[in-house]
């Protein structure tokens, strides 16, 4: 069925239970990075097309959906190697292929940095710049108003969400900066054309998140920038197609270069 989860599971940490699903088979391993506040529901749209590229796995984090709340800070640091921890404990071997959406994209980018050898290739939708250290903070209200007509969750879970992931975003862009070198392996950058609202961003802010999303495009030698004319924040749920596309490609290419 188009547009439907697979079904979810539950899987023990030493911090806590996290809910997945995971579908698809083979190698590589995708794993899906969820947005700030965002659970699981927000990949619907790229279901049951991106299984035919591999295993695919995405977790809703601590504080999402049915995972168990945070019992520590949710800087990058802590959500890798709780996530680390998870893989190990599924056997989901690398390599992998990450893909990230806005905050996510910060996790991802980190994950690239601290375990290159483990990583085949990274797409970044719409994904936060290290620079932008406070994208969203201030606006938490109005972003919950956003969230809720795309998502079918409760308000609250979604304020409860955003202002926890939030408040750590500074110290994750913090460690993304201080991390090795991102590695040059396949890398597409998908980017929603249309701006945000002038309560979220103003030209000023919108013309350095545009040059943001160029510099995050340069980041492997093997970077490439799609753009998706018809989205702003969520291209994967406005143009689910043109995310697809990006991503076969990017399966392609990560398939050309095993031994």
């Amino acid at each position: 069925m188009p547009g439907a989860l697979p079904p979810r599971q539950f899987v023990a940490t030493s911090a806590g239970r996290l809910e997945f699903v995971r579908s698809g088979r083979g190698r590589p391993t995708w794993l899906l990075f969820n947005g700030a506040g965002i659970g699981l529901e927000g990949w619907q749209g790229l279901y049951p097309a991106i299984e035919q590229f591999g295993t695919v796995f995405a977790w809703n984090r601590f504080g999402l959906g049915r995972s168990d709340p945070p019992r520590a800070a949710q800087t990058g640091d802590g959500v890798v190697a709780v996530l680390r921890e998870a893989l190990a404990a599924l056997s989901l071997e690398p390599p992998y292929v990450l893909v990230g959406h806005s905050l996510g994209g910060l996790h991802a980018h980190l994950f690239a940095r601290r375990y290159p050898e483990q990583v085949a290739g990274v797409a970044l939708l719409e994904a936060t710049h290290p620079e932008e250290q406070d994208h969203g903070r201030g606006h938490e209200s109005r972003l919950v108003q956003v969230l809720d007509r795309l998502f079918p969750l409760p308000k609250v879970r979604f304020r409860a969400n955003l202002e926890a992931e939030l408040r750590w975003q500074a110290e994750t862009a913090r460690e993304v900066r201080q991390a090795p070198p991102f590695p040059p392996v396949p890398l597409v950058v998908v980017t929603g054309a249309q701006a945000p609202p002038r309560w979220l961003a103003d030209a000023q802010a919108v013309e350095r998140r545009r040059l943001h999303q160029r510099e995050l495009a340069r980041l492997s030698p093997q970077g490439e920038q799609v753009m998706a004319w018809r989205s702003g924040h969520f291209p994967q749920r406005t143009e689910p197609q043109c995310v697809l596309r990006a991503l076969r490609s990017l399966a392609a290419r990560v398939g050309a270069q095993k031994p």
